[in-house]
């Protein structure tokens, strides 16, 4: 059970704030429900309370476990990854992972993302899929590990820039 003010992660969306807990009756049952804002959007949601563990509302990841989310990013950047499939079947698969209420499995779509686009152009879709899963993941880290949102967006899009093409020999 949560309470107002209490930091919380929806899945797909980021941190939230529970704002107030109000009961509404719908087709003649009581209904009690978290008005949750989101912060990166400013959206407001409306989550059944005996529905929140469902649908993936969650607590912060805890202190400790965002610090290995973050050091293992940092230190991934030399991984090689297999893009044997087509990139709309990629983009089926992250979709759906970006969804999960586990900062960890959002995480691993943003790192992927990041390789890919170290060798490849990204599709359209899969830009949006990377600037989302950004989002989520420096959205909740620089909540639990009281960091700049934005620096640790630079400081990850640095570590996996494309490294410097050989400059051509001149004549």
């Amino acid at each position: 059970m949560f309470t107002p003010n209490d930091l919380v992660v929806y899945p797909a969306q980021g941190v939230g704030k529970i704002e107030r807990i109000d009961s509404q009756t719908i087709g003649g049952i009581a209904c009690d429900f978290y008005i949750v804002r989101i912060q990166a959007n400013n959206v407001t949601l409306m989550v059944p309370v005996n529905n929140a563990a469902h649908v993936g509302l969650r607590t912060l990841t805890p202190h400790e476990k965002a610090g290995r989310i973050l050091e293992g990013l940092r230190n991934s950047t030399g991984k090689i990854v297999h893009t044997g499939q087509n990139w709309n079947r990629r983009f089926r698969e992250y979709s759906e992972r970006l969804k999960s209420p586990d900062l960890a499995v959002v995480t691993e779509v943003l790192r992927e993302l990041l390789l890919i686009s170290r060798t490849k152009d990204l599709s359209f879709g899969e830009r949006r899929l990377q600037e989302q899963a950004m989002g989520l993941v420096t959205g909740e880290l620089a909540e639990v590990l009281q960091v700049e949102e934005d620096s640790l967006r630079d400081e990850l899009l640095e570590l996996y820039a494309p490294p410097p093409q050989p400059e051509d020999a001149k004549e």
